[in-house]
This record gives structure tokens, sequence and C-alpha cells, in this order.
């Protein structure tokens, strides 16, 4: 993997509480573990204020940092015949149903066998937009790995800045279902809590943060398994990342399955297997980019998620 040498800067807001040098991007830049980014330090390749420092440097506000450093640049993303099961198609514009454990774009660890390879074998001439980097051809918005549903992919720029424009104003309509460990108290509700990148351990996504971003689900419960678990409908109003996993994990009542902010082991439920996080993107509306037109579109749940709804009425005995 070729490697390009990239600078970044960064002023220290006002606010900002002092800590360690390393710690503090750490906290910023996921992309650098925090022995990487000692490593870094010693060898000279961040400074502040213009001096090179040590790991242990108390920042303040009003300092500005400097990094310079190696990332990896990513070869040529070649197109792969992963099967797609696509919902709509036009010269501007695709939706489909993503499946179970397809990551979405590539990234270090996952260079091939993603969505964007997927895409441009089925795309076969090429045609997706450019907007969101060479990485990302086509790529409005993003589900994680193992989250299901429904997704828009634009072919062409324009289309592409007409979707962002409206998931941007939040006029995308968008419902997701989970199964999550326990019930919620309220049947339905808001979960309003600001979250970011996590003060601890950088992987995660916390309202334990140094950069708090609004962040607001409505939520709605749909089925109870007495007091075990339940099934739910999200609507996400803001679009942070893990933002639906983190609210619901922050409520009390973690997505079943999710090894990062659920129970351990996520594996099982009771003896009931579970295969992966049960989140699905059900609901997708939005109008057209270039005609305007409104489009919606629905999936039901997919058979590993219907399977363990199954199990878990089976277990427990459905109520509510």
């Amino acid at each position: 993997m070729p490697h390009v040498e990239t600078r970044s800067v960064v002023i220290v807001s006002q606010g900002e509480d002092p800590k360690r040098l390393d710690h503090f991007l750490a906290n910023r830049d996921p992309d650098f573990s925090r022995a990487a980014l000692r490593r870094l330090i010693l060898d000279g390749r961040v400074t502040v204020d213009g001096h090179a420092t040590k790991p242990s440097h108390k920042i303040r506000p009003g300092n500005t940092i400097v990094l310079v450093a190696p990332r990896a640049e990513p070869l040529e993303i070649a197109p792969e015949p992963i099967p797609l099961d696509v919902l709509y198609e036009d010269d501007v514009l695709l939706v489909l149903n993503k499946q179970a454990g397809l990551v979405v774009h590539p990234a270090p660890g996952n260079w091939s066998g993603t969505l964007v390879n997927a895409l441009l074998h089925h795309v076969r001439s090429g045609a997706l937009s450019r907007v969101g980097g060479a990485e990302r051809p086509g790529l409005v918005h993003r589900l994680d790995k193992d989250t299901t549903g429904v997704m828009v992919v634009a072919k062409q720029d324009q289309a592409h800045a007409g979707l962002a424009s409206q998931f941007k104003r939040h006029t995308i309509n968008r419902l997701y279902r989970a199964i999550v460990t326990g019930v919620p108290r309220k049947r339905e509700g808001t979960i309003d809590v600001a979250i970011g990148r996590d003060t601890r351990d950088r992987k995660k996504i916390s309202a334990r943060t140094a950069r708090p971003r609004a962040s607001v689900t409505a939520y709605r419960v749909t089925e109870r398994f007495h007091k075990l678990a339940a099934c739910v409908e999200l609507v996400p109003q803001t679009g942070r990342t893990h933002q639906l996993r983190v609210h619901l994990a922050t409520m009390g009542c973690p997505i079943l399955g999710d090894p990062t902010y659920g129970r351990r082991p996520a594996g099982w439920f009771l003896d009931v297997a579970v295969p992966r996080v049960m989140l699905h993107a059900a609901v997708l509306g939005f109008r057209h980019p270039i005609t305007q037109q409104p489009m919606d579109f629905e999936v039901p749940v997919p058979e590993d998620m219907a399977d363990v709804i199954g199990r878990l009425r089976g277990h427990s005995g459905k109520t509510g």
C-alpha cells in the first residue's frame, strides 16, 4: 500500500481542558492509535506553536498543533461481481437493499469486497458520482457493516448534490427497525443526547465526549417479549455516526448483537443465536433529485432478523 504525507493543522478551541498532547490527538483522529501518535511526536512530526515537544505536553486553548504524518493511499478500487439487491435504478441514481456483512466503502483492512467494489461492477460504465471522493463513488450516506436495508446511490454529481441537500435539511424519510435488550420504560418517546468521539475509547461514540454534537432519535416499541427484549421502530432526526446504537445503549436497551455498545457476549441472548447487530433500515423516502417526484421504498426485515424475532416469541411468549 503506497503512502503519502499529509499535514493537519488543529487550533485548540476555547474551553478545552488542559490535557496531554497524545491524548488530545488520539481523541480527535481515530485513524491513529495512541502509540502511533506517541511515535510521531517523538519523531518531531508534531509541533505545538511551531516547536517539537513531548507526548506528555499539556495543550491549552489557542495552541496551534501541526501533524505531518504518512497515511495509506488506497490502490485503485477494482470492480467485483458482488450480488446486489437493486430495488430501483435509472440514469442518475439507484436504490438497493444492502445485505448484512457488507462494508460500504474501502478503508484500511477492507480495500476489497465492499459495496463500492460491487457498484463499480454493476454500473459498468463507471458512472458514479465523485463528490464523495475516489474511495466513496456514488455514496450519499452509509450503513454500518452489519446493518441491512435501503440505501440510495448517486450516479451523477448533480443527483448527489440534490440528495445530500435533502439529508442535510432532514427532509429524508427514514425509519429503522431494531431488536433491543430489555424494554424501554415508555412505549414511545424521544432520545435527545449529544454524542461524539468517546474521550476514553477513540473507537467508540458516546455522550462522554469533548466535542458533543446534537443528536435526536424518536422511538416506538412495536412488540415486547416480557421484560427480556423488544422490537422498536426508530426515526433519526439527525445523522450522527452510530447514533441509533449509542442512543439505545444510553437508554439502557442496547441493540441485540451489538459487540461495541451492547451486552456481552453479543452472539447469544438466552439460548437464541444472534448473528449480527439486529438493526435494519426499513424505510427510505426522498424526492428524486432531478424530477422532484416523491420516491418511497420499504423492505421487510431480513430472514436472520425475522428468525431471531420468531425464536424470542417462542422463548418468552408474545405480550403487548
